[in-house]
């Protein structure tokens, strides 16, 4: 199964990126997620369902000791085995 995590870390800084907000880049940047895409207004990154749950895991430990007070996180089924996944 094939997971995609999209999230937020907040408080937002329109004029440079908070703490936080680069903690969670490196993050998803350093694992062993896939199809990062990394955004002013959202982020999100594809993998396995380990490779995910252990990025959620740590986004959360590392962003909110960086200083965010709200991680927004949504995690949904790209594919399946089965359905053309692998």
């Amino acid at each position: 199964m094939r997971l995609r995590l999209e999230f937020t870390t907040e408080p937002f800084d329109l004029d440079e990126p908070p703490r936080h907000a680069v903690v969670a880049r490196e993050v998803v940047e350093g694992g062993t997620l896939d199809a990062v895409d990394v955004g002013p207004f959202g982020n999100t990154a594809e993998g396995s369902v380990d490779a995910v749950v252990e990025a959620v895991g740590e986004l959360l430990r590392r962003t909110l000791a960086a200083g965010a007070t709200r991680v927004s996180l949504q995690v949904n089924v790209v594919n399946a085995v089965g359905e053309g996944g692998a």
